[in-house]
């Protein structure tokens, strides 16, 4: 068997795809009372389809919204924000977006819940209940269909709010901080949940989280932005070998990467 470096320098000769978003030297201000708070300044990237994109950074760099950006919730004040070859002017079904905030409709099912934004679009009520099913079963919900999200545990109705997610069958997937609230063993189990499911569809990913390990551990680049107003600082492509595992977090090589985003970050502010 190859070694790594074997590896990766094989992946590296097969043909690139065309980005599937371009971040162009977006800029955002918020307007204040005496003058615009600057929140981003010129950031640029770009993302490739099944990429799997971690962006970290002090608080209040902008890393939400940027976020927000790229799925179409917010316009920016300058630059241009691409999907597919169009510049983004709204919110598009193509993307899905996970808020740190479940906003978990408590009256319904989490059946209920992954079929709504269906039914929202008018799909018949059969086809909504085969395409919910089969992403409950996806992110692992099985037998808890009927279930409401008081019964459910923090991660369980994280995985609800992934399932509504992708129940639209998204090109793009947006995850703002969709672990911050649970603890550390439910979000370590919770990281890999996303590994496992990311590696099942394959979607492309964008995730904002505080977590060094997390972003590296998920990520094929991680995006560390400057504090405020945030700009891209580093870029570090992330070539450990996939399936990734937790195992992985103890290796040297984690710990060089990981090295060098918290140097990153500690430059850019707190």
């Amino acid at each position: 068997m190859p070694s790594s470096p074997e590896r990766v320098r094989r992946a590296s000769t097969r043909p690139v795809a065309a980005p599937l978003l371009i971040v162009e030297q977006v800029t955002a201000d918020f307007p204040d009372r005496e003058r615009p708070l600057r929140a981003l300044e010129e950031v640029s990237f770009e993302v490739r389809p099944q990429e799997f994109v971690s962006i970290v950074g002090p608080s209040g760099c902008g890393k939400s919204t940027l976020l927000r950006l790229v799925g179409g919730l917010l316009r920016p004040t300058s630059g241009r924000v691409v999907f597919e070859g169009e510049t983004l002017a709204a919110p598009r079904r193509d993307i899905g977006f996970v808020f740190q905030r479940l906003n978990l409709l408590p009256w319904r099912s989490a059946m209920a819940n992954v079929t709504l934004p269906l039914e929202l679009d008018g799909v018949p009520a059969a086809e909504a209940q085969r395409r919910a099913q089969a992403v409950l079963e996806l992110v692992g919900l099985v037998g808890f269909e009927r279930s409401y999200p008081r019964d459910l545990s923090g991660g369980m109705a994280q995985r609800v709010a992934l399932a509504r997610a992708l129940a639209h069958d998204p090109q793009v997937l947006l995850l703002d901080e969709p672990f911050a609230s649970l603890d550390a063993l439910t979000r370590e189990r919770m990281s890999q949940e996303l590994l496992r499911i990311w590696q099942a569809r394959r979607k492309t990913v964008v995730m904002v989280t505080h977590s060094i390990s997390e972003a590296i551990l998920l990520a094929d680049r991680v995006l560390v932005l400057s504090s405020r107003p945030g700009r891209l600082k580093l870029e570090l492509p992330v070539a450990l070998p996939r399936p990734r595992t937790l195992e992985m977090t103890h290796t040297h090589g984690f710990g060089e990467l990981a090295a060098k985003v918290r140097a990153a970050i500690e430059t850019s502010g707190v």
